[in-house]
């Protein structure tokens, strides 16, 4: 698993990388209310806005943390937004991404790295 500075995860299986918020940024959040999330084959550059959260204490965007087309979404989440907080690092993936190149995946942070930028 691979952490960006903004607050997602990311786990590649091939050129697949399913993307979700990390727990840290869903508890900032707060109750989340509301997920809207992309067309798939939706192609998207490193840092577009892909998503949108809202909780009762903020709305966040979503950001495509690498350059790719969007291959598959969570409904799941749609239905049930409480399940970002309940789940961030499991069930309530948001999106997944099939990646143009993995090379940037490398520099991203790992666990470790992540609780140091968070604490």
């Amino acid at each position: 698993m691979k952490f960006t500075e903004d607050h997602e995860w990311l786990v590649a299986d091939g050129d697949i990388v399913t993307v979700g918020i990390t727990e840290y940024a869903a508890t900032q959040l707060g109750d989340v209310v509301f997920v809207e999330l992309p067309e798939v084959e939706t192609r998207v550059a490193k840092g577009d806005e892909v998503s949108v959260i809202e909780s009762v204490k903020a709305a966040s965007d979503i950001l495509a943390p690498l350059d790719g087309e969007i291959v598959e979404v969570n409904d799941a989440i749609v239905e049930n937004p409480s399940l970002v907080n309940e789940d961030p690092l499991g069930a309530a993936w948001f999106f997944k991404l099939k990646v143009d190149d993995l090379t940037p995946l490398e520099a991203m942070m790992d666990e470790d790295a992540y609780t140091d930028f968070t604490e």
